[in-house]
């Protein structure tokens, strides 16, 4: 084989080589492409959902916080609602205490009035000895009524029970009720009226028209409420 020969055959050879070796580097460099394009997209999709699970828990706290936020606005209005419809009723209340105050005025109601009451007592304690209580400016008064109230008394009795009895209503002058409401009042005031005890102070009758105002209010508070705020 001459010089010529041998030059080109290695030629040949060399050009062999570096074609693998181009070929080969291109499947290097494709291979490598792939694996950067598949690393890419999911780093890509890992962010996408990161920040969708970021979105939905920042959107849920959001939600969260507007329901809160929500509820306590219901709860605050709902609040004051039932603060005013309350001082609304108080002052209701307040009137009426007035006038109870005021009723102690007219003499002939009055005096009816605190017979009924002095009655009604001794029907609900049913006691032969009984101790009266009342404010010290209708002492006079209530002395003066007590023996038309053991009549009526006994009259009831006989009358709905067949049943004769008396019973002897002793005034307490050394614990009277609270004084008359004035208007100007810094401590406890009695409208009027009466509390009946047995003499053992066991069994007690507050017939107080205080005591019967707050009565009727707790009984008739739901109607007093519905005449005021009705449904709609």
């Amino acid at each position: 084989m001459d010089e010529n020969e041998a030059q080109r055959q290695i030629q040949q050879m060399v050009n062999f080589i570096l074609n693998e070796a181009k070929d080969k580097a291109e499947e290097i460099e494709a291979n490598a492409l792939q694996d950067y394009n598949i690393e890419k997209l999911r780093l890509v999709q890992q962010m996408k959902d990161k920040i969708r699970s970021e979105f939905q828990k920042k959107a849920k706290q959001v939600e969260v916080q507007r329901s809160i936020a929500r509820s306590t606005a219901i709860n605050r209005a709902r609040l004051k609602k039932i603060a005013a419809r309350n001082q609304v009723v108080n002052e209701v209340v307040s009137q009426a205490q007035q006038q109870l105050a005021r009723l102690s005025q007219d003499k002939n109601r009055y005096n009816q009035l605190i017979l009924d009451l002095i009655v009604q007592a001794l029907l609900k304690l049913l006691e032969d000895n009984v101790i009266l209580r009342c404010r010290q400016c209708d002492v006079q008064l209530i002395e003066a009524i007590i023996p038309q109230a053991t009549a009526k008394y006994s009259a009831i009795l006989k009358q709905s029970a067949g049943v004769t009895r008396n019973v002897k209503i002793t005034v307490d002058k050394q614990n009277f009720l609270a004084p008359p409401p004035t208007g100007n009042d810094a401590g406890r005031t009695c409208s009027g009226g009466v509390v009946v005890m047995s003499t053992n102070l066991r069994i007690t009758c507050d017939n107080t028209l205080d005591a019967r105002l707050n009565l009727v209010v707790e009984e008739c508070k739901p109607i007093v409420r519905q005449t005021l705020f009705p449904l709609r």
